[in-house]
């Protein structure tokens, strides 16, 4: 895809991976980066990237599908380290903002990982 390149250096994520810019790293290895939110939602949000610049999930091909399958696979893992409750008492939600209608405020492909105790569930 023409938008999908190895950094962009006006793009605010890519200057987080780069270490730029601050972040409270949660996990990162070859392909993927993982801080928290520095406005969170919840006792527990944090933001999976993938670290080549994809401005959106519209700019996602097939060759990306490992890629995916990976950060999907280790929010899970992540979401327990990070203080969410096993499922199914527990858990977690995860969202993906795409495009001006979507929401998406940073073009830069990150999924939310949102959970941890919801206290106005109690009495």
């Amino acid at each position: 895809m023409s938008d999908v390149k190895h950094s962009d250096p006006d793009c605010l994520f890519c200057k987080i991976i780069a270490g730029k810019i601050p972040s409270k790293k949660v996990y990162e290895d070859e392909d993927i980066y993982a801080f928290h939110d520095i406005h969170p939602w919840a006792p527990v949000h944090f933001l999976l990237i993938p670290k080549m610049h994809i401005p959106s999930m519209a700019q996602l091909g097939t060759e990306h599908a490992a890629l995916m399958g990976r950060m999907m696979t280790l929010a899970p893992r992540l979401a327990l380290q990070e203080g969410c409750r096993p499922y199914p008492a527990g858990g977690f939600r995860i969202f993906c903002n795409t495009g001006a209608d979507g929401v998406q405020e940073v073009h830069h492909l990150h999924v939310h990982v949102v959970g941890g105790p919801r206290p106005w569930l109690k009495g």
